[in-house]
């Protein structure tokens, strides 16, 4: 593994994990009625604290899309995993809980899943595969599960609904990822004449548009601990079924290899959830009575 890919994806999971944490202490102070609406970002712009999150959140994925380019997806997505980690660090500066049995299990959980995943699976480039029915299969799969989810977190928008707003959210980020790498390939083999001749970048802009307003709506109407860890479990899967299902990623498919990579796989998931429910993460959303001082915060 380059060193080089590993310090650019840590530093995008540490700016990533600070400006969920930012984004989710304004975002829980916007009205209601904002929920699934680029309204909710146009009262937000106006709030300090989230433009400082969103400013993390954009270096976070300079940094991302910078070891994309370095480094395999399925390499990238279990390193970008541990932004919750770091999102834990400044809960618990603002909360001042212990880290306690639960959030130590989680993080060995987190950091051995994504260690064993590296290891066994042995992510390695390939040859993208060019058939493009392959590509709008994955992609459509991927996006039409957004949009199913999306559809049910609005009838049940305080209940289940911020959970499923940020799997849909983890599955677009995940698509998006996939496409910023083929559009830093177009990129490197022709400029920009050859990056927006393509469709790529747009889909990569309309997809983290959509993306940051369901992320806000979860952010809105729910504790960070419901909506981060769904969020941070979806996007590394959806990523890396992209990255081997049309980028040429490589794993280890002998059945031993694929053991392993399961297991760090279901680590990493349980290692987020336990992250994601520690009494350190912001506990719930802001009275709407308090909601004019929004902008002041």
């Amino acid at each position: 593994m380059s060193v080089l890919v590993l310090v650019l994806s840590v530093g995008a999971a540490c700016c990533l994990g600070f400006g969920f944490v930012l984004q989710q202490n304004a975002a829980q102070r916007a009205p209601l009625g904002d929920f699934l609406s680029l309204r909710l970002l146009i009262d937000l712009v106006r709030v300090p604290r989230w433009l400082g999150g969103i400013a993390l959140m954009v270096a976070g994925m300079v940094l991302g899309a910078i070891a994309l380019g370095q480094g395999e997806i399925s390499l990238v997505e279990p390193l970008l995993a541990t932004n919750l980690l770091f999102a834990l660090a400044l809960s618990r500066h603002q909360t001042k809980q212990p880290l306690g049995r639960q959030g130590w299990a989680g993080l060995l959980l987190l950091a051995g899943g994504v260690t064993t995943f590296i290891v066994a699976g042995e992510p390695r480039g390939g040859t993208a595969l060019t058939d493009p029915l392959r590509h709008w299969l994955i992609i459509g799969v991927m996006i039409g599960l957004a949009l199913l989810l999306t559809t049910y977190a609005k009838r049940s928008r305080l209940s289940s609904g911020p959970v499923l707003l940020a799997l849909a959210a983890g599955l677009l980020y995940g698509v998006q990822d996939a496409l910023t790498r083929v559009s830093g390939q177009r990129f490197s083999e022709g400029g920009l004449a050859e990056l927006f001749t393509g469709w790529q970048p747009y889909a990569v802009l309309a997809l983290g548009v959509t993306g940051l307003v369901l992320v806000q709506s979860a952010f809105e109407t729910a504790p960070l601990r419901m909506s981060l860890p769904a969020l941070t479990a979806a996007q590394p899967l959806a990523g890396i079924i992209c990255g081997v299902g049309f980028l040429g990623d490589r794993l280890r498919t002998d059945t031993g290899a694929l053991a392993w990579e399961a297991a760090g796989l279901a680590a990493i998931v349980a290692g987020i959830v336990l992250l994601g429910l520690h009494p350190a993460m912001p506990k719930g959303v802001v009275p709407r009575e308090r909601l004019p001082s929004l902008q002041t915060q």
